[in-house]
């Protein structure tokens, strides 16, 4: 595996923990800086809602900027971000600076896809975005964890101190590391809106979309859920939430890899097909409830990886159908998942203060059958969307093509 390769991997790494990062210190930023929680809360809100419109207009503005500029300057305006906000003793001041944070990056994340896709060898494109999307799973999973140790060790102006230093290493790294390249052949503002606005990539976008919600749907309620179903502990609830990041870590890894040996149309199929099962099996027993731990713990394994396992799959067709504007797809698919990310809380909220918690699941499962059926109609769109291509250049899988 090449070491620039795992570089895009940590910077990804790196800027989803922080995305992530506030859930564990809230309390403690909340009591310091003399605000509510639920207004701490916001500094989440405002992150994702940053990336979720950020992500695709950073993707047309900065489209021609070399590959080692962009993610130098993201980095290092995430470093001093987060600097930033480990010296601040201003709530409004750390708004400020998270929401900056956000915007580094915005800028950055779809490119780390898309460079990955385009220096990847022909037949390891899945693989090789598979392997930088592990910095999605590995924040949950370790990312996380570590920066809440971090804020409970020493305080949680020292988890984004830790933050900015990652930031450092990952703009080190990367300048020392990635191959140079050059800027794709510019394509014309009208034509990327005409591609990225095509039925197949938007029918790609919304697959993307309505599986995240469901998965999210389910694991922002899983502490609940879990507890309802199989009347577990809190220390045994935080094993499983830890089983199923490292299960999704594993899931996104062979996703790629299937991706690249099946191809995206039956590697998501296959990520689909044992995501509604798990759910329509979590259907089944919530009448039998209490259920043996035994039965939930393998059961929230195969769904933790079954539930990162599409990335690849997806991002891979996007690539596939969007053509010159494949970047760009990157980038806007990034806000489909914030939006599936944000949608899922609340009709998560919704349906625990309605209908109850055990519709959780049922409702997940229908949202995947929808999800299978987008992706399936945009797959007869084998070949890429109409719209312009360059006359003359390296091949997508040379080494300068970003």
């Amino acid at each position: 595996m090449p070491i620039w390769l795992l570089g895009l991997l940590f910077a990804a790494f790196v800027f989803f923990t922080d995305d992530y990062i506030i859930a564990g210190v809230l309390p403690e930023i909340a009591a310091d800086l003399a605000v509510s929680e639920a207004a701490a809360g916001q500094l989440v809100t405002a992150f994702s809602l940053t990336v979720a419109l950020g992500a695709p207009v950073a993707a047309v503005v900065l489209a021609r900027w070399p590959r080692r500029l962009l993610f130098g300057a993201a980095l290092a305006i995430f470093a001093a971000a987060n600097t930033a906000a480990a010296l601040t003793t201003s709530f409004e001041l750390l708004m400020a600076v998270r929401v900056l944070a956000a915007a580094a990056a915005a800028m950055a994340t779809p490119a780390l896809f898309a460079a990955a896709a385009a220096l990847a060898p022909a037949g390891r494109q899945g693989a090789y975005i598979g392997t930088v999307a592990l910095g999605v799973t590995g924040s949950i999973a370790v990312g996380v964890p570590l920066g809440t140790w971090i804020g409970g060790l020493l305080d949680w102006r020292a988890t984004f101190a830790a933050m900015a230093g990652a930031g450092v290493v990952a703009l080190v790294w990367l300048a020392a590391a990635l191959p140079e390249a050059e800027p794709p052949a510019p394509v014309p503002l009208r034509d990327q809106v005409r591609i990225l606005a095509s039925g197949p990539v938007l029918l790609g976008l919304l697959a993307n979309a309505l599986t995240v919600t469901g998965s999210m749907m389910l694991l922002t309620y899983l502490a609940p859920f879990s507890a309802a179903l199989a009347e577990v502990d809190t220390e045994t609830r935080a094993a499983l939430f830890a089983a199923s990041g490292f299960a999704g870590m594993l899931g996104i890894r062979l996703g790629g890899t299937a991706t690249d040996r099946w191809g995206p149309d039956r590697t998501f199929a296959a990520g689909v097909g044992v995501f509604v099962t798990v759910m329509a099996v979590f259907t089944v027993l919530w009448p039998l409830r209490p259920v043996a731990l035994w039965i939930i713990g393998p059961l929230a394994v195969v769904w933790g990886g079954a539930a990162f396992w599409n990335s690849p799959a997806v991002q891979a067709r996007l690539l596939s159908l969007a053509g010159p504007a494949g970047p760009q797809a990157l980038a806007v698919n990034t806000g489909f998942t914030n939006v599936g990310v944000a949608v899922g809380g609340a009709l998560g909220g919704v349906l625990l203060s309605t209908a109850g918690i055990g519709w959780l699941a049922p409702v997940s499962a229908l949202l995947g059958l929808l999800a299978l059926g987008a992706f399936r109609l945009a797959a007869p769109a084998r070949t890429r969307a109409e719209g312009p291509r360059p006359s003359t250049g390296p091949s997508r899988n040379a080494p300068n093509q970003p």
